[in-house]
């Protein structure tokens, strides 16, 4: 009998990988992260198309109508700003259709809770590899001052702990972080944000970050959010020293 040859062992085909994506290339990651942000700017800031209508707003710009972000999405730049100078509209609107990419100041006003406010626009393109129109970036610098804390919030007087979860809860900390903040269980904090929800009659704490503003309860001009500092008691009368 002959023996058998050995037979040659065949190398074992590795299984096909399936690559794992890194979460830093993709875009939905980056969105969430420069939402979070837009949030935390207390610049008063708006994405908007190429067309000027607004596809997102931080509560900041929110803020100037007492009204939540997303009631400003799907508005139209024009619909709340109105050009001071026309021409200056015209510029910007050639320059976009020409391609030019700038920061384009446009003079506007606007009217919220019947005043009257002026301010400077400033449009700017953002490049966008996955559209053919950029979206457009428009920060809003406010030139008169909103009315005193005093005469918008008479009756609104917040504690020392109640400013300091309010200013939390606006640089966008979780709960669990401004309980242990401020030395309170996640329970205590939920009460102070649902008590001052329904003291300002806001229905969730993003409504209630701008609602903050519009009371001049946090200033426009800090970040990290903080409260303004609260003015001292007048001197009593002499008769009514002991």
């Amino acid at each position: 009998m002959h023996e058998r040859e050995p037979q040659e062992r065949q190398p074992a085909m590795a299984a096909p990988t399936t690559p794992v994506p890194d979460p830093e290339f993709d875009p939905t990651t980056w969105r969430t992260r420069f939402l979070n942000l837009l949030d935390r700017i207390p610049v008063p800031t708006a994405i908007s198309t190429t067309d000027g209508v607004i596809t997102g707003a931080n509560p900041a710009l929110a803020a100037l109508w007492d009204v939540t972000p997303g009631r400003l999405t799907g508005r139209s730049l024009l619909d709340l700003f109105t050009p001071t100078d026309g021409g200056q509209l015209v510029k910007v609107d050639a320059a976009l259709r020409g391609g030019r990419r700038s920061r384009y100041p446009v003079r506007v006003r606007w009217t919220a809770a019947g005043r009257s406010y002026e301010g400077q626009l400033t449009v700017e393109p953002v490049s966008d590899p996955a559209g053919a129109s950029p979206p457009l970036l428009a920060t809003l610098r406010v030139d008169e001052e909103r009315p005193p804390a005093e005469c918008a919030r008479p009756d609104v007087v917040l504690g020392p702990q109640e400013r300091r979860i309010l200013e939390l809860a606006a640089a966008g900390r979780t709960t669990s972080v401004i309980a242990r903040t401020v030395g309170l269980s996640v329970d205590g904090v939920n009460y102070h944000l649902v008590r001052l929800a329904r003291r300002l009659s806001v229905p969730n704490r993003t409504a209630l970050v701008a609602r903050a503003y519009v009371l001049g309860l946090l200033s426009p001009a800090a970040w990290p959010p903080a409260a303004p500092a609260p003015h001292p008691a007048p001197p009593a009368a002499p008769g009514d020293r002991a």
